[in-house]
């Protein structure tokens, strides 16, 4: 969805960072470079095809996004046949194995498998556990609604466990990897309910649409946005318990 507003190439692309010019196609070097050179001006040509609709600088980072974008690395490097991806399967049987490879999961599934002692128990050696438990430290300590003053370096153990789980480096593993100064400390109290309602409105129509993503999909998400804002003539009149209750009263003589 950012790149769409961002006026970038959908597809994958080879600099899908706004901020700077990170190569996605060098895995070679994801995990030993973070200092690439900056983005400019977001004009035609390279991976940007239409006018951006935001400018870059606006662009908040959802900490929700930033957390699914982790777990899926992570399901993605389990071995598939080991004791943990079993019991994740076992855990959502209602997802399809397609996606469980893939490791696409909601918020709230997320959540489920975060509390679960279970789930951190089928671990299968001290790699799987080292990323695992670093990923939760993670979720607690920095995409929360505050970040912990040490939390540069509780971020740069999980990345280290994850390059040792040999997570692939992502898009949304990159902005940590190497823009981690762009959070800012009050991020997770403005972004967590708004990420949510993101990603249920965007699940909602992809179900629609069955997966298929384009203009028509972009543009009708774009329209439920509107329809919800829009202000409309009835207000909400805020009443007090009393206040109510004397209109319930009134209703029911007059209905007997």
């Amino acid at each position: 969805m950012l790149t769409m507003l961002l006026g970038q190439q959908a597809v994958y692309t080879k600099y899908p960072c706004f901020l700077c010019l990170w190569d996605s196609r060098a895995r070679d070097i994801h995990w030993t470079k973070t200092d690439w050179s900056l983005q400019g001006a977001l004009t035609s040509g390279e991976n940007v095809i239409n006018t951006a609709l935001i400018p870059p600088e606006k662009v908040l980072l959802l900490l929700l996004h930033i957390k699914l974008g982790l777990m899926k690395q992570f399901i993605k490097s389990l071995f598939k046949d080991g004791e943990c991806f079993r019991y994740q399967c076992s855990k959502f049987p209602k997802l399809s194995e397609a996606k469980m490879k893939e490791g696409v999961f909601t918020g709230p599934d997320t959540r489920k498998l975060l509390s679960d002692s279970l789930f951190s128990e089928t671990k299968d050696g001290d790699h799987e556990k080292e990323a695992w438990y670093s990923f939760k430290d993670v979720v607690h300590r920095f995409l929360e609604n505050t970040k912990d003053a040490f939390y540069k370096i509780i971020v740069h153990r999980m990345l280290t466990a994850y390059e040792f789980q040999r997570c692939m480096m992502s898009l949304k593993v990159h902005f940590l990897y190497s823009h981690i100064d762009c959070f800012p400390g009050n991020l997770g109290a403005y972004n967590k309910e708004h990420g949510e309602r993101f990603h249920q409105d965007v699940r909602d129509i992809v179900s629609r649409y069955q997966g298929r993503w384009d203009v028509n999909m972009l543009a009708d998400y774009c329209w439920m946005l509107r329809r919800e804002t829009e202000d409309g003539n009835r207000k909400c009149v805020r009443r007090s318990v009393n206040q109510k209750r004397k209109k319930f009263h009134r209703q029911k003589g007059v209905n007997v």
